[in-house]
C-alpha cells in the first residue's frame, strides 16, 4: 500500500465552504442509504455531514495520506459507527456491503480511474449507489488543476462513458455550480494562482451559494464547473426509483 502526506491547499480553502457542502450534502441524501463508504475523506469536511445529517449506521471513511488520516480518527473518535481506513477504496473491508460510495472532488485525482471504479463497484450492495461530485469544462483546466493533481476535468459524455466501461449505469447526470465557470477560469488561467484565496472562497460562499442552490434546484443549467452523478451496477435492481441529484 503506498501513502503519502497530502501538501496541498485545496482542502484548507475549502475547509470553510459550509454553505457548498451542505449544498452537495442535498443533493446526495436521498440516495445514502445507512452504510455509506466516503472516498478521500480529507480533514473530515463532508465526513460530518454525512455523520450528523443522514445517521448512518456504518460510515467508512478511506484516506491515505499520513498526515489526514489520524486527523480523521481524532475527530471522529469515539463514534462506533465511523471507521477510518488509511489507504485506498481497495483496502476497504470486503463485508461494507455500502448502500453509497461517495467521492466529493476525488476521481479526478486518480491516475487510473477504471481501477478506481472497480473497486467501488466492489464495496457496494447489488442495489448501492456511487455518488460523484468531478470537475467540469476540460477546457478550464489551468494552474489550479495543476497545483491540485487533478488528472482531468470531465465532460458529461466522458464521465458517463468511464462510468460505462466500469459498469455503472449512470443514473442522473447534471452539472453544478454555473457561475463557478467564470471564478475557476479567471482565478486557474487568467492569473495562474496556485491556490483559492480563503477570502474570496468565504465571500462565494456566504453571498452566491445560498440563492445559487435555490436557483439550481429549480433550473438545470447547460454548464457548470462541476458534475454531480448518481450511478448504479448496471444489474442493480430498483429500476422504478427516481433520480434527480
Amino acid at each position: 500500500m503506498t501513502v503519502f502526506s497530502y501538501s496541498g491547499t485545496e482542502l484548507t480553502a475549502l475547509a470553510g465552504a459550509h454553505n457548498y457542502y451542505r449544498w452537495i450534502f442535498r443533493r446526495f441524501a436521498p440516495y445514502l442509504g445507512r452504510r455509506i463508504v466516503e472516498v478521500g475523506a480529507g480533514v473530515g469536511t463532508f465526513s460530518r455531514l454525512l455523520v450528523d445529517e443522514s445517521g448512518p449506521s456504518r460510515l467508512v471513511l478511506v484516506e491515505p495520506a499520513d498526515n489526514l488520516a489520524p486527523l480523521l480518527r481524532s475527530r471522529f473518535d469515539g463514534d462506533s459507527r465511523v471507521e477510518v481506513v488509511h489507504g485506498y477504496l481497495e483496502d476497504v473491508p470486503p463485508d461494507v456491503g455500502a448502500d453509497a460510495v461517495v467521492a466529493v472532488n476525488v476521481l479526478e485525482h486518480v491516475a487510473d480511474e477504471r481501477a478506481f471504479l472497480d473497486a467501488a463497484a466492489r464495496a457496494l450492495a447489488p442495489d448501492g449507489l456511487l455518488l460523484l461530485l468531478v470537475p467540469a469544462g476540460p477546457w478550464l483546466f489551468g494552474a489550479l488543476d495543476e497545483e491540485f493533481g487533478h488528472f482531468r476535468r470531465y465532460t458529461r459524455a466522458t464521465l458517463e462513458q468511464a462510468l460505462g466501461a466500469a459498469g455503472f449505469r449512470p443514473r442522473a447526470v447534471r452539472y453544478h455550480n454555473l457561475p463557478g465557470i467564470a471564478a475557476w477560469f479567471v482565478m486557474g488561467r487568467v492569473l495562474r494562482q496556485r491556490t483559492l484565496p480563503p477570502r474570496a472562497v468565504a465571500r462565494y460562499d456566504r453571498f452566491v451559494v445560498p440563492w445559487l442552490s435555490r436557483l439550481e434546484d429549480v433550473w438545470r443549467p447547460p454548464f457548470g464547473q462541476s458534475l454531480v452523478t448518481v450511478a448504479s451496477k448496471a444489474v442493480a435492481t430498483g429500476e422504478k426509483r427516481q433520480y434527480r441529484p
